[in-house]
Formats: structure tokens, C-alpha cells, sequence
């Protein structure tokens, strides 16, 4: 019996998968369970709508995390701290900080998408890498200045 996969099934396909399984199988335990579709014409077409639009959904995403890099290049993030000799901080500049000054600057931006190994502890400026994407990556300028 041909099914559509609506979920993943541990050894038998993935979520939008189109494959062969017993009959018994799958009117026992697949459909009740609500696991997989029978596998008609009109299942089969709405398969499909929902796909493209899943493609399409994620190429918008793409493009809007690719607009977002842009504008992220051109930005300075200014940021005060206290500072002692040598211009070491007391304390470090975190990315909540950094998403926090960003805010404040009109672009909204979640801290965990600031990758930052360890936190800023000098003055300057600092080149801060951002993964807006999977598959986009961005830089972002933040200027320590002392307070």
C-alpha cells in the first residue's frame, strides 16, 4: 500500500516520504496513529502545494537573513565600559550587551546568533561574526569606547 509520511517512522521513511509498506501495517498501526496518508491523487497534489511552499518560505527567509547581513555591515555598534590601565575592561562586553545596543539601534537580533567565543575585553573595535542563516554569515563592527 502506497502512504504518504506525515511524521518520521523510525525504519520506514521521513516526513513527506512517498513509499510502499504492508497493508496490514499501515491500516493497524500507521493511520490510526495518524503517522502516514493513503497515497491518493489528491494527497499526493497537496504533498506537493505544501512542499513548494515550504521552498518558497525558506528562500524568503534566506533573502531577508541576506538584507539583514547587508545593513549589519555597515553598522558600529557603540558600546561604554569602564576601562583600567592598558585599556583592559573591568568586566568583559557580552552579546547580550551587543544585541541589547543593536536593539536600541532599530535591528532587532537574538543574542544566541552573535557568535562570540569568548567575551570582548579590551577598548577598540572589534569585528564580531553574526549567523543570520545556515547558510549566511555576517560581520558586525562593535566599537568599545571608555566611559
Amino acid at each position: 500500500m502506497k502512504v504518504i509520511f506525515l511524521q518520521d517512522v523510525k525504519g520506514q521513511g521521513k516526513k513527506g516520504e512517498i513509499k510502499n509498506v504492508s497493508e496490514g501495517y499501515a491500516q493497524n498501526f500507521l493511520i490510526p496513529r495518524g503517522l502516514v496518508r493513503p497515497a491518493t491523487e489528491g494527497n499526493v497534489k497537496t504533498l506537493e502545494q505544501q512542499t513548494a511552499a515550504e521552498l518558497k518560505r525558506k528562500a524568503q527567509e534566506k533573502e531577508d537573513a541576506i538584507q539583514l547581513g547587508k545593513k549589519l555591515e555597515e553598522i558600529t555598534v557603540e558600546l561604554k565600559a569602564k576601562a583600567g590601565e592598558g585599556g583592559r575592561l573591568f568586566g568583559a562586553i557580552t552579546s547580550k550587551q551587543v544585541a541589547d545596543a543593536l536593539e536600541k539601534s532599530g535591528v532587532k537580533l537574538d543574542k544566541r546568533k552573535i557568535e562570540m567565543p569568548e567575551p570582548i575585553r579590551s577598548l577598540g573595535v572589534t569585528q564580531v561574526s553574526v549567523k543570520l542563516h545556515p547558510e549566511v554569515k555576517s560581520t558586525l563592527k562593535v566599537h568599545v569606547a571608555e566611559e
